[in-house]
């Protein structure tokens, strides 16, 4: 199980590397992807159908993800 539980991690770490990465390019090449990924987090949500459902922590971890790549300068 704590394999496991390694494994998730290291592949989280790896797609939010490679996630930030084609943020940085696509935002250099043509701006304004920031501005549409924010505008649409109202519609971004947490599939659980139990009590660990949390819409809004979602949400922040996106903004902070968005706000993490405008401070980077890509925005």
């Amino acid at each position: 199980m704590r394999d496991d539980m390694i494994r998730t991690r290291q592949r989280e770490i790896a797609a939010e590397h490679l996630l930030f990465k084609l943020i940085e390019y696509v935002e250099s090449r043509d701006p304004g992807l920031l501005d549409f990924l924010e505008a649409s987090l109202s519609h971004l949500g947490d599939p659980a159908k139990d009590d660990s459902k949390d819409d809004e922590g979602v949400r922040e971890i996106a903004r902070r993800m968005i706000a993490g790549a405008r401070a980077q300068g890509t925005g």
